[in-house]
């Protein structure tokens, strides 16, 4: 957990996670390779109980033969264990060699499990008490009417990726021509930070933070949120008119939730877009597939409501050992070409090289960004408004272990009224924020976004 998230394991809602984290393990190294792990986990785990109790009769029954060599063994192997202890001293991270680890373990998690049940009704009252959600329809996003919003969370686009890594540079060259683009179609931004939920990977807790105006950082809460009722992003522009959308490529079976409690009218999974290209390690289609499904399948079409969707792209999601790259939009097609073109392939011990994989992850969020303002370009009309955001920063292998949870987000506008609204937040011109742009928790995004722009809640129960 640590390796993957810089956080310890939570006994309620990561257990309920073993079937996520096999199926992405199945999807970077493969379906043999991933049941040969699972076999030899499950076999080692036995042996090595096995193991450890017959140590533990044999070491028993010499102590009580040689009590002299025992006592001077036990002095000596205390005396170094203490030293250990006193020093703090690791073989690996967060792991120390002699520690009150095994007793304290068992309290912290006792403790852990015990805060997480206290917790659900904490965050049964938090989910209950949401006066905006008292909202007639006919005051929810005037001042949006007309217009299509496109909410687009970029797979592991954080911080880090702007500001003081080694590939930030290239990121914020990505991010200036970006700008070019926009300015070129007549679009204009702004840009501020907001602080995820989560960190390093499980982004639905991102995604229901910001659309439910709650702090949903663990599994088990995102659990309890999905199963209640709860005013979302979604639900405000269905209710106010709009067509609601969601395009999740990484998803890969019926998801019943989408529809019941964030009222997607229509909901696009993998299966659902009419890819025919190879997938990219995790990644089932490149980002530039996505947008140009989405412009087939509905932007594109006349005669149709104003378009709300959340596009959850994933070609900068780890493991960035397979990246596409930008062809002529006219090119993609149902993207059988993308079995024709080459691609950015890292092979070897790709892995063991920290900063191999941090150029990697660098070269995938320049890609996914080129992709978006190119995007916007080619296909966007006057009437298109996005919001852009990451969901979290990228795994500690890139961002270090003492990374905050920070991620950028703009909004893009061709209509100036649009960003008018916003002049209060303080963000900056432009899709990099400024290192002194203003950080928000990512759950206070919804009800600003919806006061901003002219959502008035009643003030009766």
């Amino acid at each position: 957990m640590f390796v993957l998230y810089n956080r310890p394991y939570d006994p309620l809602g990561d257990t309920t996670q073993l079937g996520n984290g096999i199926e992405t393990l199945r999807s970077l190294v493969g379906g043999t390779e991933t049941r040969l792990i699972e076999i030899g986990a499950v076999a080692g785990t036995v042996v090595l109980a096995v193991l450890l109790t017959l140590a533990m009769l044999r070491l028993t029954r010499v102590a009580a033969e040689n009590p002299r060599w025992a006592l001077r063994s036990i002095a000596v192997l205390g005396a170094v264990g203490a030293v250990c202890w006193a020093l703090g001293a690791e073989l690996i991270s967060h792991t120390p060699i002699a520690s009150t680890l095994s007793a304290g373990l068992v309290v912290d998690e006792v403790n852990a499990v015990r805060a997480d049940i206290h917790d659900r009704s904490v965050f049964a009252a938090q989910i209950k008490n949401d006066p905006i959600a008292r909202t007639p329809p006919s005051q929810l996003l005037t001042a949006l009417r007309g217009k299509d919003v496109l909410l687009v969370f970029v797979e592991a686009y954080g911080q880090l990726a702007v500001q003081g890594a080694s590939f930030s540079p290239a990121v914020d060259a990505a991010l200036s021509q970006g700008d070019k683009r926009l300015q070129s179609a007549g679009f204009a931004v702004r840009s501020g930070f907001l602080t995820s939920a989560t960190y390093g990977g499980i982004s639905w807790l991102a995604h229901s933070s910001l659309q439910a105006g709650l702090w949903v950082n663990n599994q088990d809460r995102y659990n309890q949120l999905l199963s209640a009722k709860r005013f979302t992003l979604a639900q405000a522009f269905k209710e106010a008119g709009w067509r609601t959308v969601d395009d999740d490529p990484s998803n890969d079976r019926p998801w019943p939730q989408g529809k019941a409690f964030y009222h997607w009218d229509t909901i696009y999974n993998r299966y659902q877009v009419g890819y025919r290209g190879p997938t990219f390690t995790y990644a089932s289609m490149p980002d530039q597939y996505i947008f140009s499904a989405l412009q087939r399948l509905q932007l594109g079409k006349t005669n149709r409501a104003p378009l709300f969707a959340e596009i959850d792209t994933v070609s900068s999601h780890m493991p960035w050992n397979r990246i596409p790259y930008l062809i002529p939009w006219n090119q993609v097609g149902n993207g059988s070409i993308y079995n024709r073109i080459p691609m950015e392939h890292n092979v070897g011990n790709f892995w063991g090289d920290p900063p191999r994989v941090q150029a990697a992850y660098g070269r995938s969020i320049v890609y996914s960004l080129n992709t978006l303002t190119s995007y916007v370009q080619h296909y966007a009309k006057k009437n298109l408004v996005m919001i852009v955001l990451g969901d979290h920063q990228p795994l500690p292998i890139v961002s270090g272990t003492n990374s905050n949870h920070d991620v950028p987000i703009s909004i893009i506008s061709h209509d100036p009224k649009v960003l008018e609204q916003i002049k209060g937040w303080g963000w900056n011109p432009g899709l990099k924020p400024s290192p002194t742009a203003p950080v928000w928790p990512m759950n206070a995004f919804r009800n600003r976004f919806l006061t901003a722009f002219d959502s008035k809640p009643t003030t009766t129960p």
